[in-house]
């Protein structure tokens, strides 16, 4: 479980790696919106490694860029993330990396669980 507690311009949790403070107020912690992306990012990334890890393709370093779309006339929620991955250094082709993230997709649950409201689409530069 965890807990949230109310903080004068936010709230605030306490984990194994430290404290996170979350505000909508950037100066007074991480925004949810940003958490939620974050989120969607890291995770996408993580499992990418994973797999190409599994299939052996080298590389030097991976980036991710995000970027967001919100629906200014609704609630203001993230409606799609497009992720960039710019890859360097790598041993693969074009078609193995697509492949890659395809499969890192699939198996990458935050993706998996905001699939029926938010729209992830994928794109990559090898360097």
């Amino acid at each position: 479980m965890m807990e949230f507690k109310m903080k004068e311009n936010g709230f605030q949790g306490e984990f194994e790696f430290g404290t996170l403070d979350v505000s909508g107020n950037e100066e007074f912690g991480f925004r949810p919106f940003q958490l939620l992306v974050s989120s969607v990012a890291v995770c996408s990334g993580g499992v990418l490694r994973k797999v190409l890890e599994k299939k052996r393709i080298t590389y030097d370093d991976i980036t991710i860029q995000a970027d967001v779309t919100r629906n200014e006339a609704g609630a203001n929620e993230v409606t799609d993330i497009h992720l960039h991955f710019n890859i360097v250094g790598s041993s693969a082709s074009d078609q193995q990396i697509e492949k890659s993230l395809e499969i890192a997709k699939r198996n990458c649950p935050i993706v998996q669980s905001v699939k029926d409201s938010i729209q992830v689409t994928e794109s990559f530069k090898q360097m």
